[in-house]
């Protein structure tokens, strides 16, 4: 093996966790995927159910070898590359092995962050904490807004004025606040260029 291409493979991320389920969100709710939760983010939303990615210490790294192994193993639909927030990483070589492999990507990012790496599917979830950087709207092929109260509104409709037309447009509940189910609902029925998106995997009980 070349001495580059072998540096690229022993490159390392800090991980999460691994798992192979189905996508409970968006679109592609069902999809038999492989995720793969990198740790590391400065966004800091209040309502984050996965606050122990925020920072890598406390994760084990792995390479890049190691993770491409892992999702060819799991033979997914897709592979979902998740965070904690991913853009904080430079994730050019580890799309491209990916892509390698022959796998389908897809990303979920804040967008706080430039963008790395080369997706078949980008699923953008800004925030207000850390609006994203400019580069990532053009790539976005599904908008995600999580509503909490009827003022992320808003915030919604100034970032789907940010992303391509063809891009799908997702208002989530806040799973912490019932009442966002009724204001998306009501919301939705008014302005049908949106979807409601529900956390399937949380409801079924599973990853």
């Amino acid at each position: 093996m070349p001495e580059m291409l072998k540096k690229i493979v022993q490159q390392t991320f800090p991980i999460v966790e691994t798992f192979h389920s189905v996508q409970g969100e968006g679109a592609w709710t069902g999809t038999s995927a492989f995720f793969i939760r990198l740790a590391l983010c400065d966004v800091g939303c209040w309502f984050c159910d996965t606050k122990e990615s925020w920072s890598a210490k406390r994760h084990p790294q792995q390479s890049i070898d190691e993770l491409v192994q892992g999702s060819i193993a799991a033979n997914p639909s897709i592979v979902v590359i998740t965070g904690g927030e991913p853009l904080m990483h430079d994730l050019t070589q580890f799309t491209k092995a990916l892509h390698q492999a022959g796998l389908r990507l897809h990303l979920e990012t804040s967008g706080a962050h430039p963008l790395s790496g080369e997706f078949d599917w980008v699923t953008l979830s800004p925030k207000l904490f850390k609006p994203p950087h400019e580069s990532v709207y053009p790539h976005a092929s599904e908008l995600k807004i999580v509503i909490s109260q009827a003022a992320d509104f808003e915030w919604a409709e100034q970032q789907s004025q940010k992303v391509s037309d063809l891009a799908l447009r997702y208002l989530q509940p806040e799973w912490s606040q019932p009442e966002s189910v009724d204001l998306i609902f009501e919301y939705v029925k008014q302005h049908p260029e949106w979807r409601l998106s529900l956390q399937t995997h949380k409801l079924l009980g599973v990853r």
